[in-house]
């Protein structure tokens, strides 16, 4: 006889279906466990004879042979002992094998039998959704994060002598039904009152909120590119239900703590320029995939303060995301695609001192020092970003003012999104997911279908001509011409738009000269 239950690893931020399967047998006792099992799964075997016997079950005294399938799939991490230990159970008739059959049971055994939470639950609840299981069984501290997702039975359990009263039909399954669309989490955003001055830096953020563009801010120490960084998500709409429930998911994989519901505010990254390649993209190993910064901030903002400080290779290894709004891990044991589709905000100072810009009177660095510092940002990573601002210290005049709240603002970025989606509504990347913003516009399409006028197309091929935007700068330029034009409500792009694009593109270069 052999009995079958389900459990599921995680491969970077989705998870796999991995079907246990248990044979009791005679022989020399002992556990084997098979399917490519890394160590902390095998380590399962010790952990799951302590909390089967100390939750009052017993432990088989003969050959036990556990197969993880499929087997050509590495298996990582703690959370299949919960599927192991039932399958024995019911291996062993202490159980009904119609109890497990169904099941999806994830969860980490502790030696007394309780059942300790694990990352990916969010994962696993959409694994087996999409398998058709009847029954999702977590630990009781994950249950409220598995039951965001409607028609799933999701049953928390703190104690294996809970699971196995339940099996066995002496107590009643514990069940949650909390559904996703109607469970929100907010998370407290800064206000763009906050910030004094600045009033085209302000306008930049209302402008790469509206269209999904990338932003970089040159300034001197203290003249607010942090501050305006950090009010970048408050401006973005709150997310909708998928965006959500994969934002959800992705914090969920990495091990952070569900509270409250799905996430609906953007999130906000923003790690130390000491930050490793991996820990910034992502990456694998031995069939490991490791979620970076660039994944978490997955339909929010991602931002690189002190960018020249950062390792080159990070820099670099950001072209790929920020133009497909994915990151490739390829190794030799592993091919896996994460979701990256992020407002990329970089910002730096002039130079190493920071008091290079304008005459630069009180600067202490040669000009090697600063071309260096500057060409840290590689052409090709500038001319990903659409909107480049040299920031300037604001005036007296300007603290006394009275700047917009994120609430205005934001109602007009949520106009202006919605003019672009009704555009783009039928439209798609080229990876096939659904346009949402005009960053994400395919560049051929963009050119033969949705040209600025006349006057427009003139100013913009007066600049490739010229030499002044390359043929991607040019795209990106029309973007942002279509963002200002939703912002204004006006139905094409033209001289206007198109000329202020440029400027908003071009008055960052040249910065360190």
């Amino acid at each position: 006889m052999v009995a079958r239950t389900h459990g599921a690893v995680l491969v970077g931020v989705d998870a796999r279906i991995v079907d246990v399967e248990t044979d009791v047998s005679s022989g020399l006792p002992g556990v084997t466990i098979v399917g490519l099992a890394e160590r902390a799964v095998n380590e399962s075997r010790e952990r799951v004879r302590a909390a089967l016997v100390n939750s009052g079950a017993e432990w088989p005294k003969t050959r036990v042979t556990v197969a993880l399938l499929p087997a050509s799939w590495h298996k990582r991490g703690s959370s299949l002992d919960l599927g192991i230990a039932a399958s024995i159970l019911a291996d062993t008739d202490q159980v009904p094998l119609s109890a497990v059959r169904d099941c999806l049971m994830i969860g980490e055994l502790g030696l007394d039998g309780s059942i300790r939470s694990v990352p990916g639950v969010i994962a696993a609840a959409l694994a087996a959704r999409e398998r058709g299981v009847d029954r999702l069984v977590v630990p009781a501290a994950n249950a409220a994060e598995a039951a965001l997702l409607p028609g799933l039975h999701v049953s928390g359990v703190a104690h294996l002598r809970e699971l196995i009263a339940a099996m066995r039909g002496e107590a009643p399954w514990p069940d949650h039904e909390v559904g996703g669309s109607v469970v929100h989490h907010q998370r407290a955003v800064p206000d763009l009152s906050d910030v004094r001055g600045q009033h085209q830096a302000r306008r930049a953020l209302e402008i790469a909120a509206a269209g999904g563009h990338h932003l970089s801010m040159i300034g001197t120490p203290g003249v607010g590119k942090t501050l305006l960084a950090e009010r970048l998500p408050g401006l973005l709409p709150e997310l909708d239900d998928e965006a959500a429930l994969e934002v959800t998911a992705i914090a969920s994989s990495a091990g952070r703590r569900i509270e409250g519901g799905l996430v609906r505010v953007a999130p906000f990254e923003a790690p130390h320029h000491t930050a490793s390649p991996v820990s910034v993209i992502g990456g694998g190993q031995g069939g490991r995939v490791r979620i970076g910064a660039v994944t978490l901030a997955h339909h929010g903002v991602l931002f690189l303060d002190e960018a020249p400080e950062f390792d080159a290779r990070v820099l670099e290894a950001l072209r790929q995301p920020i133009e497909s709004g994915r990151v490739e891990v390829h190794r030799a044991d592993i091919n896996v695609a994460l979701p990256a589709r992020i407002h990329l905000v970089i910002a730096a100072n002039p130079c190493p001192c920071g008091r290079g810009l304008g005459r630069g009177r009180d600067c202490s660095c040669s000009p090697m020092q600063r071309r260096r510092y500057a060409s840290r940002l590689s052409g090709p990573i500038l001319d990903r970003i659409d909107l480049r601002l040299i920031l300037e210290r604001p005036s007296v005049a300007d603290l006394g003012e009275e700047p917009e709240p994120t609430s205005v603002v934001a109602e007009r970025v949520r106009a202006a999104r919605d003019r672009a989606g009704h555009r783009w509504r039928a439209e798609r990347t080229l990876h096939g997911d659904l346009v949402r913003v005009n960053a994400d516009m395919h560049g051929p399409t963009l050119r033969r279908r949705f040209p600025p006028d006349p006057a427009g197309q003139q100013v913009l091929h007066a600049a490739f001509e010229s030499g002044a935007v390359t043929m991607r700068g040019a795209d990106r330029v029309l973007r942002v011409a279509w963002t200002l034009s939703d912002l204004a409500g006006i139905a094409r792009p033209g001289r206007d738009e198109v000329g202020y694009a440029m400027s908003l593109r071009g008055e960052a270069q040249g910065w360190a000269a």
